[in-house]
């Protein structure tokens, strides 16, 4: 066993080469509870483009390893851990530290990964998955025959929430750049609408002749959030789960902050009392608090894969050397589903 981790570190927030690759010391003891994982896969997510630009709630202090979720196998356990062996294929949420290619972590931010599962399939599952998961079926309630908005069809959450509506009997109208309309149609989309040439809103009333949809998912963010809410038909829920429209570019842009924050709505509670809408937001870092509904879900998703009414579809996989190259690749909106690394 080699004695340096591969690791990507974040040096300073900031742009794509702030993302430097390096070799340190691989840590000589395992606390009791953890667990020491061999990462086959690194998953790239927007939040991590977020991480990098000093955009996302809760990050450590630079310099530090980014990256959330990792799939791979278990090479040593601590002596308090008997819910995993070594040699088990595992996938994790991480509180950030998946972009190497080794990562301990407790025992209980592990989720087994079943037989016949693959691991670049594992490692597209935890984020968009899970996330998909908990906005359509814990907070929206969503209901055979209803429709759902979802921004960026074409990325990994909104190929998660087009798989899982779809099993549930629902319909998807999804906001995507017409080069993946094609292929969103293909996977069983109901109506692409171009963000880039086409109002959304008018565009989704025009659709369902000014009924508006059932759920909308927006993870864009800023006046964004505004147009989605007034899509939505009386009982329809809005959650926000993003803000992709604060990016503004490869480094921090001040102004693009400052714009979506200036165009990000507050809504009225006498408002959404008299039109019967409801507006929530979701965060899937709190869900690591409730290990029952994480474990719900987690099964859910591993037996719709198995069964193949779930595929996570893998656009590209990097070395994880280029995670600057994911990176770029991802935030010029380029994937068509998950981008991962490979250390």
């Amino acid at each position: 066993m080699s004695d340096a981790i591969q690791s990507v570190l974040l040096q300073r927030h900031g742009g794509l080469n702030q993302l430097q690759f390096a070799e340190r010391p691989a840590p000589t003891t395992l606390a009791d509870d953890a667990i020491q994982v061999q990462v086959a896969y690194c998953g790239v997510n927007f939040a991590d483009i977020l991480t990098r630009l000093g955009l996302y709630a809760g990050t450590p202090p630079t310099p530090f390893v980014p990256g959330l979720e990792i799939s791979g196998r278990i090479e040593q356990v601590g002596s308090a851990v008997t819910q995993f062996r070594p040699g088990q294929s595992v996938a994790a949420l991480l509180n950030q530290g998946g972009y190497a290619s080794r990562v301990q972590l407790p025992a209980s931010q592990a989720i087994p990964v079943p037989d016949g599962i693959a691991l670049d399939a594992a490692a597209a599952l935890p984020v968009n998955y899970l996330t998909a998961w908990f906005m359509l079926f814990s907070q929206a309630n969503l209901q055979p025959g209803e429709q759902v908005l979802v921004h960026a069809a074409g990325g990994g959450v909104g190929l998660a929430v087009l798989q899982l509506c779809l099993w549930h009997q629902a319909t998807v109208i999804g906001t995507a750049s017409a080069s993946k309309h094609k292929r969103l149609y293909e996977a069983g989309i109901t109506h692409c609408i171009d963000y880039r040439s086409q109002d959304f809103e008018k565009a989704v009333m025009a659709f369902t002749g000014n009924k508006g949809v059932d759920v909308g998912l927006d993870a864009v963010g800023g006046a964004s959030y505004r147009k989605s809410y007034r899509c939505l038909a009386p009982m329809g829920r809005l959650i926000a789960f993003g803000a992709s429209s604060f990016t503004g570019g490869d480094r921090r842009n001040w102004l693009a902050i400052l714009k979506g924050l200036l165009n990000t709505p507050r809504f009225n509670p006498l408002r959404m009392i008299s039109e019967s809408k409801l507006v929530a937001g979701f965060h899937l870092a709190h869900m690591v608090h409730y290990p029952d509904k994480m474990a719900h879900a987690w099964e859910n998703l591993c037996a719709l894969t198995a069964a193949g009414q779930v595929e996570p579809v893998i656009d590209s996989i990097f070395p994880l050397e280029d995670a600057d190259k994911a990176h770029a690749y991802l935030q010029a909106r380029r994937n068509f589903g998950k981008v991962l690394l490979r250390p």
